[in-house]
């Protein structure tokens, strides 16, 4: 993990050397910056307020590179900001539940096509926008339009990243947006958004933007292509 570690700060590095126009979706919002690091000490006080044990991973990434800041989408929120149920509205006292469970294992929808008008918003309002939909969660980047990024940190999923896209009637699923198949944990999610952000500049720019930076190889190709 360190060693990913370490490239996820070089790449990051090179994203935010290259991208001076920031070209990148929600690139203009976060604008490459970090927010500061957490403590020892400031982590644990967490997982202890909130009975849960964070993700290894993206315990690192907030230990050793930033609590927030640039990330994916509209980058990430700091820690203490995931638990609020709705990143564009931030209530204090309407917050996920992360000592509880995280209920799904699949890819969850509600059907609303055969109810009455009546019915239908009484299922969203009640069923559909229950907040045990959001036990063992992190919100931890907002994707706009109501639909968030979140890091499962209790029950079997743990340590995948999940999208909450019931405001547009889409459900809950697991993180599909950068073409990965399968699960995706924090680290990997973060170093592909790296990745593809560095490829989508170079098709948009060439080898003309800025001075050329030696990249890591992607850490799929570290893990499987070893030598």
């Amino acid at each position: 993990m360190d060693q990913q570690i370490k490239i996820i700060k070089q790449k990051l590095d090179e994203l935010t050397l290259r991208d001076t126009k920031f070209q990148i979706f929600g690139a203009p919002v976060h604008r490459y910056r970090k927010g500061s690091r957490l403590s020892e000490h400031e982590v644990k006080s967490f997982e202890k307020r909130y009975s849960i044990q964070l993700p290894p991973d993206y315990r690192e990434f907030i230990l050793q590179i930033s609590n927030g800041g640039a990330g994916p989408y509209y980058g990430l929120e700091p820690l203490e900001n995931g638990l609020y149920q709705d990143l564009d509205h931030k209530e204090s006292d309407n917050l996920t539940n992360p000592a509880l469970e995280f209920p799904l294992t699949e890819a969850w929808n509600l059907e609303f096509m055969d109810l009455e008008e009546g019915s239908y918003v009484e299922a969203k309002e009640i069923e559909y926008f229950d907040n045990k939909w959001t036990n063992g969660l992190l919100r931890i980047s907002n994707f706009g339009c109501g639909v968030s990024l979140n890091l499962v940190v209790n029950g079997k999923e743990y340590g995948n990243i999940w999208v909450d896209d019931r405001c547009n009637d889409g459900g809950i699923f697991p993180e599909p947006y950068f073409g990965n198949e399968g699960r995706i944990s924090f680290l990997a999610w973060y170093e592909l958004w790296l990745d593809k952000s560095l490829s989508q500049l170079l098709s948009l720019y060439g080898n003309t933007y800025n001075t050329p930076v030696k990249t890591p190889k992607p850490w799929w190709e570290r893990i499987f292509n070893k030598k």
